[in-house]
């Protein structure tokens, strides 16, 4: 496995697609709170003939170790800018969910120019409240993440999908539970400290931003917002709940090859 060792942590990686296929233009993943990089394989699968794809595993989730919480917004998306420095990639399209699409946002307001297209996905530019992350980490402090595994499928999952698709759900649910306790609480801590409703008017990126028609997290509306505030945003609502790009995967992936091929 590919890793790069930073000062306090190392990133899991992987790429897919033809690496010295010069002519190909770089896309990035990042991940959601509670997941790893393999919440993108359908995505990889479908958009690597066309562009290189670089995915990680964000600080704490996957194979990535976990520095000490807190953490903030702005250490993500450093994160980021360390992996592509690393891998000598000037520019990158980027696709990002929940709090991926929150770092997403942050590194097109501070590093616009080393991104392409932007895509945010089942996010907002402010996730939940300060009080709701707080008590979110209290009760991972005390239970570890086992106990919030059906209420994750709820909101996650739309009740059908749910029931129709079982094996992908579990999966989705071990790869939470397998979460380290520090990276969770290092990413609540980022989600509590994080409004850019003011600053995302910066961003100059065309930008996509995508919801789940029944998302209970971040509604369409959160994602209209975005798209309204930035400079060349758009929305685009498809079916399911929080984890949209897996539940919606075929025309999550024909919206983001258009958008990208645009």
């Amino acid at each position: 496995m590919p890793y790069l060792d930073l000062a306090s942590h190392r990133l899991h990686y992987r790429i897919d697609g033809d690496r010295s296929a010069a002519g190909k233009p770089w896309l990035m993943f990042c991940n959601s709170l509670g997941t790893d990089l393999h919440m993108w394989d359908a995505q990889a699968a479908a958009l690597s003939q066309h562009h290189r794809v670089l995915r990680y595993d964000r600080r704490g989730h996957g194979h990535s170790s976990a520095p000490p919480p807190p953490y903030a917004l702005s250490d993500l998306g450093k994160d980021v800018l360390a992996l592509l420095d690393a891998l000598e990639i000037e520019q990158t399209h980027f696709c990002g969910l929940s709090i991926g699409g929150l770092t997403g946002q942050w590194l097109g307001i501070h590093a616009g120019q080393r991104l392409g297209k932007i895509v945010v996905c089942a996010t907002s530019a402010r996730i939940g409240t300060a009080e709701s992350w707080v008590a979110r980490m209290e009760a991972v402090r005390e239970n570890g993440l086992g106990g919030l595994t059906a209420a994750t499928a709820e909101r996650w999952f739309t009740p059908a999908f749910n029931a129709g698709q079982p094996g992908i759900v579990r999966d989705i649910l071990d790869r939470f539970t397998a979460t380290t306790v520090q990276g969770y609480i290092g990413g609540c801590a980022a989600l509590a400290t994080t409004d850019l409703r003011e600053e995302i008017t910066r961003i100059t990126n065309p930008l996509l931003a995508v919801s789940g028609k029944e998302d209970p997290v971040c509604p369409p509306s959160d994602l209209e917002s975005i798209a309204v505030r930035v400079r060349q945003g758009r929305h685009l609502s498809l079916p399911g709940r929080h984890i949209v790009n897996v539940e919606s995967a075929s025309v999550f992936n024909a919206a983001l090859s258009e958008f990208l091929d645009d």
